[in-house]
């Protein structure tokens, strides 16, 4: 005789056993989320991570919805029924929300998404609240104590899990940073010795003193690229979604970077098209990726190249190209290219840069639900392609 709540209890053991073993933040959230909404027969599940400092939630994962809408909305602590957990520190039954005035509208107003009864669990983690587990819509009837029971217990496993992905990937990026600063720190360390030699002439110390200038810069930059990636990584990194236009910001980042192109002696030519679909996102997030693309179209471009910046619509996505003339990259080095502190072999004798810059440009991209590509050709030139999604975004 199949006894349907025991087979519920089953199934959040074997999910529980599964997610111990997940290190990838992303894939880890999505996988708690489609495990609430199973266990619970809810239509719906999302997580919201708690942050402490500016004391408010954001979404993280959701089932119902892509990422690049859900993720990043701002629910406030006070004034929510998520606000309402993390503050008690208790699970939470509301069967219709419609009445309770705890209820946030403002996740119904950005997503178009009618929430109608709610089961929210605290996400605890030695005795530290890092977020909330909810269970949206239940499928038939209303949500009842084992429902609370099941939630709980999977939060509990999934509050441990993502603590565990956390520290997993800051270590793994710690490692992989003090690695990387060894060098600039021994360029220092070295021009600093060399300064205090007597004998060295005028022109040699010039020589030194550019030295530390230039690998302090890059330290500050490295500094600044690892910070980014660990917040987008860790999943603490809160994106503002709202309704943004591509071309502003086109333009906007071009005439930032033009200085830097005249200096180069390089050309910039643009097709931009007048009208875009608007797009719903982290618009400092998507300047932060073109302005990227920019500055490496401008390093790596040789003397009195070209930079094509050329933008269309084709299928569900807005995409815009950033394209250099400068040596390209062989094939075999392709593949590295969105690797943390990956650089193509010999750039550096071309640039300076810290191997972040594309890892940071993936990661944002991709949680906005597009995707970034590259083509390149040895001798001719390097082609960065961004495609955003705009499908059902009105």
């Amino acid at each position: 005789m199949n006894n349907p709540l025991l087979e519920r209890y089953v199934r959040m053991v074997e999910v529980s056993r599964d997610i111990a073993s997940i290190l990838d933040l992303d894939v880890l959230l999505f996988r708690v989320v489609q495990a609430a909404a199973d266990v619970t027969e809810a239509t719906a599940a999302s997580i919201l991570l708690y942050d402490e400092t500016n004391n408010r939630l954001y979404f993280q994962a959701s089932t119902n919805l892509d990422s690049h809408v859900m993720r990043g909305l701002v629910v406030p602590v006070e004034g929510s029924l998520a606000g309402e957990i993390v503050t008690t520190r208790e699970p939470l039954i509301v069967q219709d929300t419609d009445h309770d005035p705890r209820h946030f509208e403002g996740v119904s107003q950005s997503t178009n998404f009618e929430t109608n009864s709610l089961l929210g669990v605290p996400l605890i983690h030695y005795d530290k609240v890092i977020g909330v587990l909810e269970a949206i819509n239940k499928k038939d009837g209303t949500f009842i104590a084992e429902d609370t029971e099941l939630l709980s217990a999977l939060g509990a496993q999934a509050a441990v899990a993502i603590e565990n992905a956390r520290l997993f990937q800051q270590s793994d990026l710690i490692s992989e940073m003090v690695h990387e600063l060894r060098t600039p720190l021994a360029s220092i360390n070295t021009a600093a010795h060399l300064l205090m030699r007597p004998e060295i002439s005028e022109d040699q110390r010039v020589k030194m003193t550019e030295t530390i200038q230039q690998e302090t810069q890059r330290l500050s930059e490295m500094a600044t690229s690892f910070l980014d990636l660990a917040r987008l990584e860790s999943g603490r990194s809160q994106f503002q979604v709202k309704p943004f236009e591509l071309r502003p910001i086109l333009l906007d980042s071009i005439n930032i970077m033009q200085s830097r192109i005249d200096q180069k002696d390089l050309t910039l030519e643009h097709s931009i098209p007048d009208q875009f679909p608007v797009l719903h996102g982290d618009s400092d997030k998507i300047k932060q990726v073109v302005l990227n693309l920019l500055s490496n179209a401008i390093k790596y471009n040789r003397p009195n190249g070209v930079i094509s910046l050329d933008c269309h619509i084709e299928d569900e996505y807005v995409t815009f190209c950033v394209k250099d003339t400068g040596r390209g990259i062989l094939p075999e080095h392709m593949t590295g290219l969105f690797q943390k502190f990956y650089r193509v072999p010999g750039s550096e004798q071309i640039a300076e840069g810290t191997g972040l810059g594309l890892s940071i440009c993936k990661k944002i991209i991709e949680a906005h639900g597009g995707k970034i590509e590259v083509e390149s050709n040895p001798g001719v030139g390097t082609t960065f392609s961004v495609l955003l999604p705009y499908s059902n975004q009105e």
